[in-house]
């Protein structure tokens, strides 16, 4: 019998560790969310851990069935390493804490930042992962400068995530443009295995 995990109510990223706490001693659990946000982070997290989901919306919540999958592999199984170290094999992760570059002044950062994520555009290397938090969840919403290098960004194969948290804050998060929602574990697991750190 499934071990079932009732998330209801629970804010991000909550959903998504019960869901990994309690697959790491079952072979098969039930999640039950309330919100498409939850279903989508934990539907991620499983499907990284090589399990198969089913979601069944069954109207007093909407049930993720996961099973682990026979020889199922994680898909990027991240290797945490201690702070001050560098992980050569860890993914270069770029962080977006603001919609402007630099402190002082909003003007001048806005012009330095749409600079910097166009040049990002066509320069030859790129971010593995471009991860957006705080006020810069702004730069990936509907009317953003940027929107068009972000997803010439995206087609090179940089992953894009969207702190859904500070979507909901800011109410944007029917405006999301590019890039997949996300959530605090999964940005934690990001930065805590990255080989690179850039935080413009």
């Amino acid at each position: 019998m499934s071990t079932v995990i009732d998330a209801r109510g629970l804010s991000c990223p909550q959903p998504v560790i019960n869901a990994k706490r309690a697959l790491e001693g079952a072979d098969s659990i039930v999640v039950i969310v309330d919100n498409r946000t939850a279903v989508e982070n934990v539907s991620r997290m499983a499907a990284s851990q090589g399990c198969a989901v089913d979601v069944e919306d069954k109207g007093d919540g909407i049930y993720l069935f996961i099973r682990k999958s026979s020889g199922g592999q994680p898909i990027a199984q991240m290797t945490p390493v201690e702070c001050g170290t560098v992980n050569p094999a860890g993914p270069t992760v770029m962080v977006f804490a603001s919609d402007t570059m630099g402190c002082g002044n909003d003007e001048l950062g806005g012009v330095l930042m749409r600079s910097l994520v166009h040049t990002v555009g066509e320069a030859d290397d790129k971010p593995d992962v471009m991860v957006f938090y705080n006020t810069g969840v702004r730069l990936a919403v509907t009317g953003s400068p940027v929107l068009d290098d972000l997803r010439l960004i995206a087609s090179k194969g940089a992953r894009i995530l969207v702190c859904g948290t500070c979507l909901k804050f800011f109410n944007l998060t029917e405006s999301l443009a590019v890039g997949n929602v996300s959530n605090m574990y999964e940005i934690k697991e990001l930065l805590f295995s990255a080989g690179r750190l850039v935080r413009p």
